[in-house]
């Protein structure tokens, strides 16, 4: 099984290329969840009836919300079609929706201009998003994998885990840039469509990569064999053997890689503009600093996952934030400079919103609402988020290449879109920013680990399926061996191309 990759001839792909083909539309998934989230102070008034912007912010966000529930409906459906027609088609129907669907945004016309058509089509716009992204990453990190020597599937893997991070840095670029060449008000009429209609650049890039390359080599082996599922929805969750395996990967490693995600990036974010009340720029500058300087950790682990494990690397992840969180959000607090000592949480009696306002101490020492940090301690609040953003290296770098290798080939497409999506959707997104924490008590809610330690063997799980003594399974013995003789010989090539260079 070993290089399975290698088998095919080396002109018919290049793993660069895969790379950027699969990672490009994951990124795009990243850029829109958080142009989309970022915005909704701004947006909120444009797509509801004026009159109260609170009641316009909460339908905002439910309709933001909405793209995380019909996740796991998309990773069902895409990882079906994935599983039966093949990886490259799967994924490049979802870019296709994703893309376009981020891109309409951009030409929405708000709710002054359209009535409810406003917020109904933006409804339905996120329910096509949250459906396409569903099938976008489980797609993307397959199709990679399958490309790959098994021997590094976890460095080759983590660069599609950066993309998550990525997306992050660059909707705050973006968002950034946009303010800067233009005024408020220009910003507030039309310049928020600026980042929606950036993504069309993005996807015409990755749709041109994708349309060249070929399906994955294991898929195309499993289907010459006649090994492809026939029924990938009832042999993925049908079977409790396999099932098993879904809700390991559930609650054993995709749950707490959503809270550490989301807590070290999108939620310190939210902790630094809203908690300690640092200028929302400084906020930006800070993270996107820490963003930067961390996402080359995301290969550095996924490589160390080849040597050691990953699922060691995924437990020490938990277990550092699960003892260091507190400190680090104390130290930020004082890092701030502005005093924050709790929280005081209102409740408005008409909409049912819940507000924040973060508190201090006076002369008198009694308790008052804080004023925005005048002078945070920026190298060390960057390293605080930094910190963080190493234990999302730490558990989201190897996590690909373990979902991957947990589930055979025929119904790998399937089998781990659905606990990656509910792990992050519903632990990750909903869970990571329902479970805010005061400075007084902070919780935070990570899952135990109870991983098998598997290397899948992709030509293994098919010949195991086989009636014993089929000549199928000779065949697949063979592929697995010429794809081991392949990758020698393409090493020898290249170190004497390089010795004649």
């Amino acid at each position: 099984m070993g290089s399975s990759a290698s088998a095919m001839p080396a002109a018919e792909y290049s793993i660069p290329k895969v790379i950027m083909a699969s990672s490009v539309g994951t990124m795009i998934e990243w850029y829109d969840f958080y142009i989309f989230g970022s915005l909704a102070a701004v947006l909120s008034p444009k797509f509801y009836p004026a009159g109260n912007d609170t009641i316009a912010l909460i339908a905002y966000l439910s309709t933001f919300a909405v793209g995380f529930l019909v996740r796991p409906f998309g990773a069902l459906f895409f990882g079906r079609i994935g599983d039966l027609v093949g990886r490259k088609y799967a994924f490049l129907v979802t870019l296709t929706i994703m893309g376009g669907a981020t891109a309409l945004i951009g030409f929405l016309p708000t709710y002054q201009t359209a009535g409810w058509f406003a917020p109904i089509t933006l409804l339905l716009i996120r329910v096509l998003q949250g459906l396409a992204l569903g099938g976008e990453y489980g797609g993307a990190a397959v199709y990679v994998a399958e490309h790959v020597p098994d021997s590094r599937r976890g460095f080759y893997t983590s660069f599609i885990q950066i993309t998550a991070t990525l997306g992050l840095f660059v909707s705050l670029i973006v968002i950034l840039v946009t303010q800067q060449s233009m005024t408020p008000d220009q910003f507030k009429n039309w310049g928020w469509r600026i980042p929606f209609l950036l993504s069309i650049v993005l996807v015409s890039i990755s749709l041109y990569i994708r349309l060249k390359m070929k399906e994955s080599p294991i898929f195309t082996q499993i289907k010459s064999a006649g090994m492809t599922s026939a029924q990938p929805l009832k042999d993925a969750f049908g079977k409790w053997e396999n099932f098993k395996r879904v809700l390991i990967s559930l609650l054993g490693a995709t749950a707490g890689q959503g809270v550490v995600w989301y807590t070290g990036q999108f939620y310190a974010l939210f902790y630094l503009q809203s908690i300690l009340k640092v200028n929302p720029k400084t906020a930006n500058i800070i993270v996107a600093i820490a963003l930067l300087i961390g996402m080359p950790f995301f290969t550095v682990f996924g490589a160390l996952s080849d040597k050691i494990g990953r699922k060691w690397l995924m437990m020490a992840a938990c277990l550092l934030a699960i003892m260091t969180y507190l400190p680090i959000y104390h130290a930020m607090e004082r890092a701030a400079g502005n005093n924050v000592e709790t929280v005081k949480s209102t409740k408005n009696k008409v909409t049912g919103a819940i507000s924040l306002t973060p508190l201090t101490r006076d002369e008198k020492n009694e308790l008052v609402a804080a004023k925005e940090a005048p002078n945070p301690n920026m190298p060390l609040l960057v390293a605080l988020v930094l910190v963080q953003v190493l234990y999302v290296c730490m558990i989201y770098g190897p996590i690909a290449a373990y979902l991957v290798e947990a589930f055979p080939a025929k119904i790998r497409y399937t089998s781990l879109s659905l606990p990656y999506h509910i792990g992050n959707g519903v632990f990750g997104g909903h869970g990571a920013s329902g479970w805010l924490m005061d400075l007084r008590g902070h919780r935070q809610y990570l899952c135990g680990f109870i991983l098998p330690d598997d290397r899948g063997d992709d030509y293994a799980d098919m010949r195991n399926d086989l009636p014993k003594g089929d000549a199928r399974s000779q065949d697949l013995g063979r592929s697995g061996r010429r794809a081991r003789i392949g990758a020698l010989r393409h090493s020898r090539r290249d170190r004497n191309e390089k010795k004649a260079a």
